[in-house]
């Protein structure tokens, strides 16, 4: 091999990028000893920008198309190589290409859940994932910060370090909106681009990155979905339910009290144990009733009551159930059902609506036929008939 084929095998006449991995943001151009020509072709493709970096300072930038390497197109590093009297050749210079296509399939997810201050729930967990779009806007900031001496920078590395940015950029804007756990549910579309603002912030001057985009789905706590299910099964208005209840301990009582009602309904139950039971589950609902008297207020929206009213002309009463308790109301004929079976007698405290106080059940008009004995049965018989007198001794 002559000198001249030697010298034709170190020069390097054309530079380019041809990648299919569509997951490179960055890629050296493999020089290796080799020199750089005069007039060597550089390709430049679409979604491309080729940079030369000189004993590392950024110098002369190419957009896409095929461009001939000259001294009047490279500038910067004609300055920077001290060509004074024009392109000296050959010469030694980093080649970098940048892909300028965005990237649209980073994932993110929070790895801890993210507490807030719900005014339903008092504190609770959520947790966030979601999509995130980004592509490199500065090129300088880029090299700088994120290629350094690397050869190639792919996609996944740049995702770990979103994953860190977005996890703390969301617990901040949750922090700055001061939404509860259901709020914040509500209006993810909102707040995604609220999340966008807070996580560019701190990439684009740091890593020379522009986040186009980010998608947010937020997951509340398994117990939290499922007493809002409870809620809406029931037919009340989501939040308005949620904000008269209160805390999940609440909801712990509602369930308590769905188990009172399917137990009351046990069809091989006697008719007292069924009055018992239903009376227990009209107290559970009394107690209930107390955890709504803030939802109860004049002027406050009231969810309808399942319970229908008495007939037209039935009285119904509540009943003394012993250890404070109360149930009811109940009518003349589930009264006499507890008489019959014991639980119920006349000294047996009842009120009903007219009364002006609990009485006992003997003493109250309604009820007092239900505690007389009844008369002897026809032909039962009866005291022993008197003998007849005796005549008097002649």
């Amino acid at each position: 091999m002559g000198l001249i084929d030697k010298l034709k095998g170190e020069l390097v006449d054309i530079i380019e990028w041809i990648d299919d991995s569509h997951s490179t943001l960055a890629w050296r151009f493999p020089r290796y000893n080799n020199e750089i020509k005069n007039g060597a072709q550089l390709i430049v493709r679409e979604g491309q920008r080729a940079v030369f970096v000189y004993r590392g300072a950024l110098a002369d930038s190419f957009d896409p198309g095929p461009h001939e390497l000259t001294t009047e197109n490279l500038p910067i590093l004609s300055t920077l190589q001290g060509w004074k009297h024009g392109f000296k050749s050959p010469f030694r210079s980093e080649v970098y290409f940048i892909n300028t296509r965005p990237v649209t399939d980073l994932r993110w997810g929070t790895p801890q859940p993210v507490t807030v201050r719900d005014p339903d729930f008092g504190m609770v967990q959520v947790r966030a994932n979601g999509l995130c779009v980004v592509k490199i806007a500065d090129i300088e900031v880029f090299l700088r910060q994120v290629i350094g001496t690397d050869s190639e920078v792919q996609a996944e590395e740049i995702a770990e370090l979103l994953r860190r940015v977005i996890t703390l950029a969301f617990s901040d804007m949750v922090l700055a909106t001061g939404l509860g756990a259901i709020d914040l549910q509500g209006r993810q579309v909102e707040l995604s681009g609220k999340l966008k603002d807070f996580v560019e912030e701190r990439v684009d001057n740091e890593f020379g990155l522009s986040v186009t985009d980010v998608t947010m789905n937020i997951s509340l706590p398994e117990e939290i979905t499922q007493a809002m299910t409870a809620g809406v099964a029931r037919g009340v208005e989501q939040k308005g339910y949620l904000q008269n209840l209160g805390p999940i301990d609440r909801y712990q009582q509602v369930a308590a009290a769905d188990a009172m009602v399917a137990a009351a309904g046990n069809p091989g139950g006697s008719a007292m144990g069924d009055f018992m039971q239903a009376g227990m589950g009209m107290a559970m609902a009394g107690q209930m009733a107390g955890a709504l008297q803030g939802a109860m207020a004049p002027g406050a929206a009231q969810a309808p009551s399942s319970a229908p009213p008495p007939l037209p002309g039935q009285v119904a009463f509540h009943v003394d159930m012993g250890n404070g308790q109360q149930g009811g109301p109940f009518n003349v004929g589930q009264i006499q059902a507890g008489i019959a079976n014991g639980q119920v007698n006349a000294s047996t405290l009842v009120w009903a609506p007219g009364m002006a106080a609990w009485a006992p059940a003997g003493t109250v008009p309604a009820l007092q036929a239900l505690f007389a004995a009844p008369p002897p049965m026809p032909g039962a018989g009866g005291p022993p008939p008197v003998p007849p007198s005796a005549p008097p001794a002649p």
